[in-house]
């Protein structure tokens, strides 16, 4: 009876320690989409062979607004383990495959130029159908009513460039407006 009594009295065994649940870790504060975007291109771009979006987005400016409207990249497949001595594979208008033919070497040297190494060996030409870029039109300043100095008016007409007379008229109606 001695031993069924220490039992009671005994304290109860300590709780077992619980396996910790576990907890995914936050991403931290919330991001804009605009910061969210290039990782969702760039992982596209990426599947279908591009390293670097900016080749796509920026095409217009690397080759020139004329080769632009008449080719597109498609992708550049890189041999296995190197960023380097890659193939950049073009799509071209049927029409327009000829003279993109010869002027492969210049493509290449500008795209090379872009990524800042030798990027692209070979170029491979594929006929399809081309979206032309877009291009953001500027809106054309509206013209001022206020009439061009007679002293300045006659030595601007000689001037070729419409833009760059233009410019220069409003300087010369600033001008004339403070004095």
């Amino acid at each position: 009876m001695g031993a069924a009594t220490m039992e009671r009295d005994a304290p109860p065994p300590p709780p077992k320690p619980r396996a910790r649940q576990y907890e995914r870790p936050r991403g931290g504060p919330a991001r804009s989409i605009a910061e969210l975007t290039p990782q969702v291109g760039r992982t596209a771009f990426r599947r279908f062979g591009f390293v670097q979006s900016s080749v796509v987005t920026r095409w217009p400016e690397i080759v020139g607004e004329h080769h632009a409207k008449v080719c597109t990249p498609e992708a550049i497949r890189f041999p296995p383990g190197e960023k380097a001595d890659g193939i950049l594979q073009l799509v071209v208008l049927p029409a327009h495959a000829p003279l993109i033919q010869h002027v492969i070497p210049e493509i290449m040297e500008r795209v090379n130029r872009f990524f800042g190494y030798k990027a692209v060996a070979r170029v491979k030409l594929r006929q399809g159908a081309v979206q032309p870029p877009r291009v953001e039109a500027r809106p054309a300043a509206p013209p001022s009513l206020k009439p061009v100095p007679i002293e300045l008016g006659d030595s601007l007409r000689d001037v070729g460039d419409p833009e760059l007379r233009a410019v220069l008229e409003s300087l010369a109606r600033t001008l004339g407006a403070k004095e």
